[in-house]
């Protein structure tokens, strides 16, 4: 389902919805379309384009924010969609020390493999094969990260989100 950016009204990301309730949003006036995207909505009065990023025209106050949440997608577009022990392609995701050995399920025990890397590693620590991690594996800092858990990123919303902690090349790797 194809989905929009909401910026703040200080143009901070907040989140992703549905290209419907971005439209919602717009027509009730509570958001302006800051970008449109390459989806025509066809009815019986006429055509609308969808947005590809809006922006709320009254601030919203987030009292906390959550730390960034773990998943596959954002583990790849942290290590830019490459394997942090040989730089090729990233397939699947490895623990440094395996969770059989007692590692955590965390930002700073995983990172993004190719499967012969992660084959060849197996249950086995770095210091037993000799191996070393292109960077140290920590938690993503910065709003924008909250964003990359929900799906694709669109190259449109590369300007809003590269402000608040996301690397453009890290995202243009993630979403290809």
């Amino acid at each position: 389902m194809p989905q929009t950016l909401v910026l703040n009204a200080t143009y901070e990301p907040l989140g992703v919805v549905t290209d419907r309730r971005a439209l919602i949003l717009v027509l009730n006036q509570r958001a302006t379309m800051v970008e449109e995207s390459n989806t025509i909505l066809h009815y019986a009065g006429g055509q609308v384009t969808l947005p590809a990023v809006i922006r709320l025209t009254k601030f919203v106050r987030i009292p906390y924010r959550h730390a960034v949440p773990l998943s596959r997608r954002a583990i790849f577009a942290r290590d830019g969609g490459r394997c942090a022990y040989c730089t090729a392609a990233a397939t699947s995701i490895d623990h440094v020390i395996p969770r059989s050995r007692g590692g955590g399920h965390n930002w700073e025990n995983v990172v993004s493999a190719c499967t012969k890397c992660n084959h060849q590693k197996a249950d086995r620590t770095l210091k037993e094969i000799g191996w070393r991690l292109r960077s140290l594996p920590r938690e993503p800092v910065g709003a924008a990260w909250r964003i990359l858990g929900t799906g694709r990123t669109h190259e449109s919303w590369l300007t809003y989100l590269k402000p608040y902690g996301i690397e453009a090349l890290g995202i243009a790797a993630a979403s290809a």
